[in-house]
């Protein structure tokens, strides 16, 4: 390791990379070797000449590629290396999509290793996972998600419980099964990026509903029910994206009484509720027989899972959802489903869940800490921030300014389901930008406010 220092100062990559690039350049030279022990992150932070947090993102990158594993109190070790090139997962690494509003990566080598025995089990059935299976779930997969909404008071008969290929699938099997081109389709008038795409390519008109600061309005509701007769309503109550509010518990039952009367079903988006330690229950608890609840795993567990934990109003239903699925996608992903069931049946899926939860606080404490020229609203367990543009900033000039560094920023457009305003911006603050560099980033940010405020 003499020459890291030189090594890591000569690469164009960041620093935390370039060090897992050591180790991997220094296992394929043989240098190291599977069993060799690693230096103590401290004191290899003093031997190349870097600060502690970077040697720890280091060795968690240096982890997540398969390098090594670490034993609480006994140390960090080199693995046997694989024959998929290292190469190769940097550069899939790389190719994240920022502009997703996706939850914070876990950092924790003791968490990363216990992902990584789960995935050890699962591949022990590998070639089984390979066939085709029930397209929403066999039964341990179908009880380890009834386990996971239990979390949020829902208990519902495993007849009407699907493991679907994520929320996005879902909602397009759902869609097709209620609604047809050149139908209405209500929902908040601004609302989530992927359904307006979502119901777009279905045909379907959607028609957004007023909203305040506790969701939509129950008047405007029961009015556009009598004026448009849509065949489904859309609502993402808890955290939702991107104005990160949560409608209250006497708004969704006034809500649920207003669907009752007319008999409108629901698609309830819950794929934050389970981030939330005290959240309000599900729509799905008031108006069970009308909703379609879709329990996202993209934003609690991870998204390349492509899994959601979805109930059917029925059983029957139930069974027109699977016959959705396998229309849409065939089938939800068993090597996907296996990997969830083993992750929340021992308890990782939790503890993830719990990290996400922690992480996101400590994330918003530094927004509102860093961000002092604009106005924005949040919540303290939200992946992102709803901030106001001042009256003399485009939203396509912050874009611009801010089109270099590690964060995704998306204009109110694209969540408008009518006009063309960008007075706001949906800030991320999870991915992959690690918290060590969210100070700097934020930072950067809140002065191009001011430098862009001040140059009209």
């Amino acid at each position: 390791m003499e020459n890291w220092s030189q090594r890591i100062e000569q690469s164009n990559k960041p620093r935390y990379l370039a060090i897992a690039d050591c180790i991997a350049q220094d296992m394929k030279d043989r240098v190291l070797l599977p069993g060799d022990r690693l230096p103590a992150q401290r004191k290899l932070a003093d031997q190349i000449g870097v600060d502690f947090t970077t040697v720890s993102r280091g060795y968690t990158e240096a982890l997540s590629r398969g390098l090594i594993e670490t034993h609480v109190g006994r140390g960090t070790f080199i693995l046997p290396q694989h024959s998929v090139s290292v190469i190769n997962d940097e550069r899939r690494a790389l190719a994240n999509d920022l502009t997703m509003n996706a939850p914070p990566e876990p950092t924790d080598p003791e968490l990363l290793e216990r992902m990584r025995s789960g995935l050890s089990v699962v591949s022990n059935d590998l070639v089984h996972l390979l066939r085709y299976q029930n397209p929403i779930g066999g039964d341990i997969d179908k009880e380890a998600a009834s386990i996971w909404l239990s979390m949020r008071g829902l208990v519902p008969n495993l007849d009407r419980v699907a493991v679907t290929p994520g929320a996005h699938a879902t909602m397009l099997a759902i869609l097709t099964i209620l609604a047809s081109p050149g139908d209405t389709v209500l929902c908040e008038d601004i609302t989530y990026a992927g359904f307006k795409k979502i119901a777009a390519h279905l045909g379907l008109r959607l028609v957004g509903l007023p909203m305040d600061d506790d969701g939509i309005l129950p008047d405007a509701l029961e009015t556009a029910i009598q004026t448009h007769q849509p065949k489904v309503l859309y609502l993402n109550p808890t955290l939702h994206n991107p104005t990160t509010m949560i409608v209250p518990q006497d708004r969704r039952l006034e809500i649920a009484n207003v669907m009752k009367r007319y008999d409108l079903p629901l698609i309830e988006d819950d794929a934050y509720g389970f981030v939330l330690p005290d959240a309000p229950p599900p729509m799905a608890a008031s108006a069970p027989e009308l909703t379609w609840y879709i329990g996202g795993l993209a934003k609690c567990i991870g998204a390349g899972l492509r899994l959601a934990y979805a109930i059917a109003p029925s059983a029957r239903a139930a069974f027109a959802m699977e016959n959705g699925v396998r229309a849409v996608s065939g089938m939800a992903s068993p090597v996907s489903m296996a990997i969830a069931t083993r992750w929340v049946l021992d308890g990782t899926a939790d503890q993830i869940r719990r990290f996400i939860r922690s992480e996101t606080a400590i994330r918003q404490e530094i927004a509102t800490e860093t961000i002092t020229e604009a106005a924005f609203v949040s919540h303290p367990h939200a992946f992102n921030i709803w901030l106001r543009l001042p009256e003399n900033i485009t939203c396509a000039a912050l874009m611009a300014n801010m089109a270099n560094h590690e964060i995704g920023i998306s204009p109110e457009s694209a969540f408008r389901t009518a006009g063309h305003q960008d007075r706001y911006v949906r800030v991320c603050l999870g991915g992959r930008l690690h918290r060590s560099n969210l100070p700097q980033t934020l930072t950067h940010l809140n002065n191009q406010i001011w430098q862009l405020s001040k140059s009209f």
